[in-house]
């Protein structure tokens, strides 16, 4: 891989990449299982289980299992409840993480086009992007319940490119998880991985992708725009 990359617009990734969620989430989570008169769980834990969006986090954190499946009543009745509760959560501690306002400005003042592409619902996307001062930034956000299909499908990437006018050769994604990894791949999409995000707990040096990057400004010094 030469460096830089010569591409014309970038995808961004939410949680773990552009917003540190976690304790938010983690509250919710817990606030879910208080009224279901079920144990709380270390926020660390319930970190772990971010990555596959809220209702496969929502499994893991009824079941203590990061492939466990709970009871359909119990599910049916948890989801509403968590809904709720992470909507009064949703940006208490929540904060864009080190680099990614410098870095943000940095891609705009370069010329590249940006999208947000997330797995999470538009009612808590649209809201978190605007509260912490990120909308703006962006020419397009994809949430998860914007197209059929979501990451790890390439659906979402592939929508983004044509909305672009680009091919996907020349967009890049930058994320924190395998999700990530697998729909660029899948989409023939360039991606940058950070270290700092929320891999399911997993190491990200695990992850197919063309470069860790320890900040969305560093990787601003990886990439060119392509005219």
């Amino acid at each position: 891989m030469e460096f830089p990359l010569l591409i014309k617009a970038v995808m961004i990734d939410l949680d773990g990449t552009l917003l540190d969620t976690a304790h938010d989430l983690a509250a919710a989570a817990n606030m879910m299982l208080r009224e279901l008169g079920r144990a709380e769980l270390p926020p660390e834990t319930i970190q772990s289980y971010i990555g596959k969006g809220i209702e496969r986090m929502v499994k893991r954190s009824l079941t203590g299992s990061m492939d466990g499946e709970p009871d359909a009543e119990l599910f049916n009745r948890a989801m509403p409840i968590y809904e709720r509760d992470y909507a009064k959560t949703l940006c208490i501690d929540t904060r864009p993480y080190p680099g990614v306002l410098e870095g943000l400005k940095a891609l705009r003042e370069n010329g590249f086009r940006l999208a947000c592409v997330t797995n999470k619902a538009e009612a808590f996307t649209l809201p978190l992007l605007r509260a912490t001062g990120l909308l703006g930034f962006f020419d397009v956000v994809l949430s998860g319940d914007s197209l059929p299909k979501k990451k790890p499908d390439p659906m979402p990437l592939l929508h983004a490119c044509k909305q672009f006018g680009i091919e996907p050769s020349e967009m890049l994604l930058i994320g924190d998880s395998l999700n990530d990894a697998q729909a660029a791949r899948a989409a023939g999409c360039r991606v940058f991985c950070v270290p700092y995000g929320y891999n399911e707990g997993r190491d990200v040096r695990e992850l197919d992708c063309d470069a860790i990057v320890s900040s969305l400004y560093e990787a601003t010094k990886l990439i060119r725009k392509l005219s």
